[in-house]
């Protein structure tokens, strides 16, 4: 049985090309169904996400181009129009490739934990439809704990690599507990979506969403549990948060300093977080002269992300070494899989001849034979017939002097000849 990757991502192909030979969540199990029915796979995992649509299987044969064109026919694609974008991946490269999706290492951001869960859903529902067996079981499971031991091994993903996550991972590193703060969030974009998520994740207290469309906060607020407010709200709202994250597509600062100084005062001094993500600013640059405010800029954190993803980028190097390690063992254990049926046809001829060896003991008991000269019989020809066909098999290694089939019997049987 043969293992075979193949699909398209972020790093080979265009957006519209993704979007074009992407699964839709609903028509996975019937997909599933289908490539190991007419699409010529044994087993299949069929992970798809807005970065990557890519296919893990096991076929009989060496048919991967079957494979291949099951996918274009599927999604109507011109088999000359994906070629040029489409990677495969045969036996332990496949083996390599799904580890390192795993463990972030093929990922847009480097070391992102998100395509571990995605990878694991996949995986999920492919068993739930029954589409996996020995082969894909085995792999997806290896590959689960070696990105497991990644994580734990190395530096991978400690540190912040977007700007939502490092001004978030930033708060918690001022308040450490965010369980009691209230944040509020200026905008409603993609950013501050993505920024809200972060936070409801690490449980904060409260969260206000201020926006000029406030049905566009209201949406987003109902996503993180939060509160909606517009725009016009901040002065009598803005002494309520001790953090502020903005991000805005005003061409003009949405906070000044008046604003946030009388913001203070209501706070009798207690300091405010404040992250400005915008471009250009929507917090005045003077607010940082205020003593209570600690104000970072897009800039600032940008910094620290780059020394992140440095710190990242060293991980990833120690994280090769620990799938190249496992690449071996997973390819060892796929080598052994050749025994099996060699095995299984040794056992099933041992026992034949041990059955019919006991049956006619059981024969000659029953007649009143002698007990000890029936096991004799029996031990005696066991052992005869265990050894005639290995010895028939030396004697002519022997004759036309075939060392490696002598040496390979050294082995079998362990003697010390």
């Amino acid at each position: 049985m043969h293992l075979f990757n193949f699909g398209i991502n972020h790093k080979t192909a265009p957006l519209e090309l993704r979007e074009q030979a992407a699964f839709a969540p609903d028509s996975l199990v019937t997909a599933l169904a289908d490539i190991t029915d007419a699409g010529g796979a044994r087993e299949a995992t069929i992970l798809s996400t807005c970065n990557r649509t890519e296919i893990y299987c096991s076929h009989e044969q060496a048919n991967e181009n079957s494979l291949v064109e099951w996918f274009c026919d599927y999604h109507r694609l011109n088999a000359d129009d994906i070629e040029p974008f489409l990677y495969r991946n045969p036996g332990d490269e496949a083996v390599r490739h799904a580890f390192r999706v795993a463990s972030g290492l093929d990922s847009m951001v480097l070391g992102e934990p998100q395509i571990l869960g995605q990878m694991k859903e996949a995986f999920a529902t492919a068993h739930k439809t029954g589409v996996t067996g020995k082969l894909l079981n085995q792999l997806f499971q290896h590959t689960f704990s070696v990105a497991k031991q990644v994580r734990t091994d190395t530096q991978i993903g400690a540190s912040a690599v977007s700007v939502a996550y490092a001004a978030v991972k930033l708060a918690k590193q001022i308040f450490t507990d965010l369980s009691q703060k209230t944040v509020l969030l200026i905008g409603a974009g993609e950013t501050i979506e993505l920024t809200a998520q972060h936070l409801s994740q690490q449980q904060v207290g409260h969260i206000i969403v201020s926006n000029r469309t406030v049905e566009r906060a209201q949406k987003l607020a109902e996503l993180v549990g939060g509160e909606a407010i517009a725009l016009a709200e901040l002065p009598t709202r803005l002494h309520e948060a001790d953090i502020v994250i903005a991000s805005t597509a005003s061409q003009l600062p949405i906070l000044g300093k008046g604003a946030v100084e009388q913001a203070l005062k209501k706070r009798r001094h207690r300091p405010i977080f404040m992250v400005d993500l915008a471009v250009p600013r929507d917090i005045e640059a003077e607010v940082s002269e205020l003593s209570d405010v600690f104000l970072y800029t897009v800039d600032d954190l940008q910094n620290v992300i780059e020394e992140n993803l440095q710190s990242r980028r060293e991980a990833a190097e120690e994280a090769e070494k620990i799938i190249d390690l496992q690449v071996g063992h997973f390819v060892d254990w796929l080598k052994s899989l050749d025994a099996v049926p060699m095995i299984r046809a040794l056992r099933e001829n041992a026992d034949h001849l041990r059955q019919a060896e006991l049956d006619k003991a059981r024969k000659l008991l029953a007649t009143g034979e002698n007990p000890e000269v029936v096991l004799e019989a029996l031990a005696r020809s066991l052992t005869n017939k265990y050894t005639h066909a290995p010895t028939a098999a030396l004697k002519e290694a022997g004759l036309v002097a075939d060392k490696a089939v002598i040496e390979a019997a050294r082995r079998l049987f362990d003697l010390k000849v």
